[in-house]
């Protein structure tokens, strides 16, 4: 199963593995996790995932919501398999008055052929590795093979796994890092700086946007904003935008002008899309775009079905809103890859 087949052979029946936020992430690197990723994008636009709506239950007498994201994925090719998972995230807004993040979440996969509980795991850090790689693979696909220079706008732990997985798949030369907090956009470049580029490329905290955006090659949206975070006008041309901080209709980042402008705009899938995507749906409400705005899912390009970049000049637009096939396609591979080093602590059901 999944991305290290045949390591699971001698798997204890009647066990499930529990995995902390620090074995998750040890168990698996960005590149492989961009691997995994792109796979299970070809395999929801290729027929091969069950993705039901997902869940809300509201908890009105706390003000909190509990979120239900199952998913069974079929992947095909070299180093495909089953998943077989539920992603459980809990919004709660009040919980840092009680010294809790207010976003709790955990991963739960189940044996495909039996149905067996296999392994819970912490889903924070794994909902940040899985998004990265989303956008991984959609600068892949879509960004100029020249980009050098990367605008990130938010500097929570999104955009640090969202900067990581461009690295991975681009040589980055300058990169820009602007944040409403501009501590938090100075302790994110230095972090960086540490651990991920040394000296192979310079990170900047910037004031304001205006500063540097008209010359970067790929911007890169992790915020919470309800408002577009960069004007149209600075938008560059050939640039490429990953974005994927709004996940409600009420939520955008990028400028209504900068849709109806790109030359493509690709999204994870067009049901989820236009059911979450404020960044879409604002402007499909205002008239300025129509539903043949999207001009492709990420896994028909993967699969040929649909062309990715095609000039250098045109803008391109990467909008995710989070699919639970790749919770369960990741949270698989950590599962595997745990089991075959030792990772996590075996409990007895």
């Amino acid at each position: 199963m999944g991305v290290f087949s045949g390591l699971l052979v001698d798997r204890p029946r009647g066990k499930m593995l529990v995995l902390s936020q620090a074995e998750v992430r040890q168990a698996l690197t960005m590149t492989e996790a961009i691997a995994v990723v792109e796979r299970a994008y070809a395999a929801c636009s290729g027929g091969l995932a069950h993705i039901p709506v997902r869940t809300q239950v509201p908890v009105l007498s706390h003000g909190g919501t509990a979120i239900f994201m199952p998913a069974y994925v079929r992947a095909s090719g070299p180093g495909g398999g089953e998943s077989l998972g539920v992603k459980i995230v809990s919004v709660f807004p009040e919980n840092p008055k009680r010294n809790l993040p207010t976003i709790l979440g955990l991963v739960i996969m189940l044996d495909p052929a039996t149905g067996e509980p296999l392994a819970a795991m912490e889903a924070s850090y794994l909902t940040a590795l899985r998004t990265g790689a989303a956008s991984g693979v959609a600068t892949k696909y879509l960004a100029r093979e020249d980009a050098t220079r990367v605008a990130v706008f938010g500097a929570g732990a999104q955009a640090r796994t969202q900067l990581e997985a461009v690295a991975a798949v681009r040589r980055l030369h300058h990169v820009y890092i602007y944040d409403s907090d501009q501590g938090r956009a100075e302790t994110m470049a230095a972090e960086m700086v540490d651990r991920l580029f040394g000296n192979s490329c310079q990170v900047t905290a910037v004031g304001s946007p205006v500063e540097v955006l008209a010359g970067v090659d790929i911007i890169i949206t992790a915020t919470t904003s309800a408002q577009p975070v960069f004007p149209a006008a600075l938008c560059p041309p050939g640039v490429h935008i990953n974005a994927i901080g709004s996940f409600t209709p009420e939520m955008r980042e990028v400028p209504a002008e900068t849709i109806v402008q790109a030359g493509k705009v690709v999204v994870d899938s067009r049901e989820a899309a236009w059911a979450e995507a404020g960044d879409l749906i604002i402007p499909w409400r205002t008239g300025q775009i129509t539903e043949d705005r999207i001009d492709a899912e990420i896994g028909e390009i993967i699969l040929g079905q649909k062309k990715g970049r095609e000039i250098p000049e045109e803008i391109t637009i990467f909008k995710a809103v989070g699919l639970a096939a790749l919770d369960a396609t990741v949270g698989q591979a950590i599962f595997e890859r745990a089991r075959a080093v030792g990772l996590g602590k075996a409990v007895a059901l």
